[in-house]
């Protein structure tokens, strides 16, 4: 398996058989590494309706004529553009060809402009997968809250992406403490400096985690982990 960090709360990860990508947000990124006409994908897989997180669903999922898996809300705005979507909510689990997915609870928002105007676009999630044994946890958008705990609780996590941007999500010290509840074996801290608004230092922020005792990564754009890396 292998798992590549494309940027702010962008994440490709090939099972080996399998392609997902969650949350791609490529053009118009200014970090950006790869452009969104060379991603390849069997699935899109979104954690709320914000545009530096679904810019590029459409254009992904056209491109490899897979479908998009999000809150129902989100889902059915790319079903009314033509796309193939699989609608699900918070909480709600299904096994898919790749392994197992759950939405979990995020807080935050979740709208997107059109002409000047909000729309709702449902609950935001975190997205839980199992994918061959292996326990991956993409916090999306959220504040600090209590609730993590339970996702530390009830699972094993291998690897969890968290954000530590701040202004619109946690900052590196509410993260900390979200990785402590989550209990996640290793973590890669996203939703950073991206713009000048959630610049964060990722190299701090690892050696903070490395106090707690959890192994971080902080990863450039385009750098990635293999699952040899972190089963050790």
């Amino acid at each position: 398996m292998k798992l590549t960090y494309l940027g702010h709360s962008s994440v490709h990860i090939d099972t080996g058989e399998y392609k997902l990508i969650i949350d791609p947000f490529l053009t118009g990124n200014p970090v950006a590494t790869v452009s969104a006409e060379d991603i390849e994908a069997d699935y899109v897989l979104l954690t709320h309706g914000h545009s530096d997180h679904i810019s590029d669903a459409e254009t992904i999922a056209r491109g490899n004529r897979c479908p998009i898996i999000a809150i129902v809300e989100l889902a059915d705005f790319f079903a009314a553009k033509g796309l193939e979507t699989i609608g699900m909510n918070l909480g709600g689990s299904s096994a898919f060809p790749f392994g197992k997915l759950k939405f979990t609870p995020a807080l935050h928002s979740s709208s997107v402009q059109v002409d000047g105007t909000n729309i709702y676009l449902g609950n935001p999630a975190g997205i839980l997968l199992e994918l061959n044994g292996f326990t991956v946890y993409h916090a999306g958008d959220t504040a600090l809250f209590t609730d993590l705990q339970l996702i530390g609780t009830r699972h094993k996590v291998d690897l969890a992406f968290i954000p530590i941007g701040d202004f619109f999500t946690m900052g590196p010290e509410d993260a900390l403490t979200a990785a402590e509840w989550i209990s996640a074996r290793h973590v890669v801290p996203i939703h950073y400096n991206t713009f000048d608004l959630i610049r964060q230092d990722g190299d701090l922020f690892v050696s903070e985690l490395s106090k707690i005792g959890i192994t971080g990564h902080a990863l450039k754009p385009g750098e990635d982990l293999h699952h040899h890396h972190l089963s050790l």
